[in-house]
């Protein structure tokens, strides 16, 4: 069999979509920062999981019907500039097999081609040492091989090429080198690759979850509905927890607390479990996996409160849409239950859940602007791995959207607060950008794994400080880590400091830090706010 006919490339597309989703923790990890919310893998997957649910809702095993099917499923499922990318790999490689009835070698060598062509142009600075390299010389090697007449021996080709091409991306991209870690984008479409290609050789991989959770796919598991739930909740009380154990695993675990509540989902890695729980009695189950090790980052909500609130909230929402046409409305993704209310009073009408752990969706752009009663909309991403997602709603719509680039969520909220409205459109977006052009941001975290950036050894577990693109100190102390990175991003024309502390911080802690940060630069104002957002200790922007 050397062309591959319909119902073939239906299947290998959701292998290549299943192998990617059982190793999505391993992209997760390549990360070239050590955050904890690396989400490379996640985001691919979650855009492959679109477009295989686009695909089964067509009966057609017509190669140019599946091969359109994909590609719009994955534009509006896209997440994170990896996911972006991903479909616009997809679209170029559906545009190149427009009218075959099956593919031979030179259909896929041509298909693969043209995916590489679609995706740099979907890139306005293309970077080498990315999946775009990996995309372009796969598809190169595929060239090469377009006479072949075995597709087995052509696709084998096709897949050292990926392989190849990817052990190569840290000879091109310095900060792959000093991480110590291949392109992750790379990696998550050398795991599409080898699943499809493994169901052409016979062996269709299934989605079989045999990927250990990293914490941003535990994250999106825990995603719970309670947006479209108004009835009674049976159990109140939302529990979250790491066990640091080797006594138990987490399937025997599961089994132990099975019975205490629903909604659970433990996952577990060497020495580590996951848990979350809806429960009536969250001691009940602390005390529980207490008796087993170490408990650590416990988180525990009232979802009767929460539901109240989401009640609230979609009541307002409604008579919002039944309001007068505004003049532009405006979009914010933000994390965080402080930084979401401090985006309301900015008058900013509509805001999406979402950040570095969990990007929004093309298709949550898009129904965001459908939802605002104006025809001039304004988004901010406020991460530089939602921006592109942001642009591509932009593109679908037929709204009069612009894109404000905020890579992070105190430069949104310094170009909030320079908002006329009684300025144009034009004026407006002006002040924004030249009001985000004064601001210097950073954030602190914690590393999950050893590293080196530039001249700093890094070890896991260590306090890291990020400004842009580079780690600017790390340590075991949050304090000292946090004013480290401030005295290198505050001049003398400096005028103020922000400060917004996680829900991993003690508010008296924060105030303390804030006076150490006033004493130190006395001429500046410090200003501190509940940001609430999870995993990032400290937002601070320098004005």
């Amino acid at each position: 069999m050397n062309r591959i006919e319909g119902r073939l490339f239906r299947q290998m597309l959701i292998s290549g979509a299943n192998n990617l989703a059982n190793e999505r923790d391993i992209v997760d990890r390549l990360n070239v920062f050590p955050v904890p919310d690396g989400d490379t893998g996640t985001n691919m997957s979650l855009t492959m999981s679109s477009a295989i649910a686009e695909l089964q809702k067509t009966d057609s095993n017509h190669p140019e019907d599946i091969g359109k099917a994909v590609a719009r499923g994955s534009l509006m499922g896209a997440r994170g500039n990896s996911g972006v990318i991903l479909s616009q790999i997809l679209r170029g490689f559906a545009q190149a097999i427009e009218g075959k009835q099956n593919l031979g070698v030179e259909d896929v060598a041509n298909a693969l081609s043209s995916a590489s062509k679609v995706a740099y142009k979907a890139v306005i600075k293309p970077v080498e040492g990315t999946i775009l390299t990996v995309c372009r010389e796969t598809a190169e090697v595929a060239q090469e091989h377009r006479d072949m007449e075995e597709m087995s021996v052509f696709l084998k080709k096709v897949l050292e090429g990926a392989r190849r091409s990817l052990a190569h991306t840290p000879e091109l991209l310095k900060a792959l080198k000093e991480a110590n870690v291949v392109d992750s984008g790379g990696r998550g479409l050398l795991s599409i690759l080898e699943g499809m290609i493994r169901c052409y050789e016979g062996s269709p991989v299934n989605a079989d979850g045999t990927s250990t959770a990293a914490p941003q796919d535990f994250d999106e598991l825990m995603k719970q509905d309670i947006h479209a739930f108004s009835g009674e909740i049976e159990f109140g009380y939302c529990t979250e927890f790491f066990l640091r154990t080797y006594e138990v695993d987490a399937e025997t675990f599961r089994k132990e607390i099975e019975h205490m509540g629903d909604s659970m989902v433990v996952v577990g890695d060497e020495g580590v479990i996951k848990i979350h729980i809806h429960t009536e009695d969250p001691g009940a189950v602390l005390q529980m996996a207490g008796a087993h090790g170490a408990l650590d980052r416990i988180k525990i909500e009232n979802m009767r409160l929460q539901q109240e609130e989401v009640l609230k909230k979609r009541a307002e929402e409604a008579h919002q849409e039944e309001t007068e046409e505004l003049p532009f409305g405006i979009i914010s993704v933000v994390t965080g239950k402080g930084l979401a209310q401090i985006m309301k009073d900015l008058n900013v009408t509509l805001t999406i859940e979402g950040g570095q752990t969990m990007n929004p969706s093309t298709e949550d752009f898009v129904k965001a602007i459908e939802k605002i009663n104006s025809q001039n909309i304004f988004i901010f991403p406020n991460n530089s791995n939602i921006i592109m997602a942001a642009s591509q709603a932009k593109e679908i719509s037929d709204k009069n959207v612009i894109v404000i680039p905020t890579k992070d969520i105190p430069s949104s909220l310094v170009a909030l607060m320079n908002v006329d409205p009684e300025a144009e459109m034009e004026e407006i977006e002006q002040g924004m950008l030249e009001a985000i052009a004064r601001v210097r941001s950073g954030e602190i975290t914690y590393a999950v794994r050893d590293t080196v950036n530039g001249d700093k050894d890094i070890k896991e577990g260590e306090i890291i400080a990020i400004t842009g693109k580079q780690i600017m100190a790390n340590g075991n102390d949050i304090g000292s880590v946090t004013l480290s990175m401030i005295e290198q991003m505050a001049d003398e024309d400096s005028e103020i400091i922000t400060l917004f502390y996680g829900e991993d911080v003690r508010q008296e802690e924060a105030e303390a830090l804030r006076e150490k940060v006033q004493q130190k630069f006395p001429d500046c104002d410090t200003e501190l706010y509940e940001g609430g957002q999870p995993l990032y200790y400290y937002l601070v922007s320098v004005e």
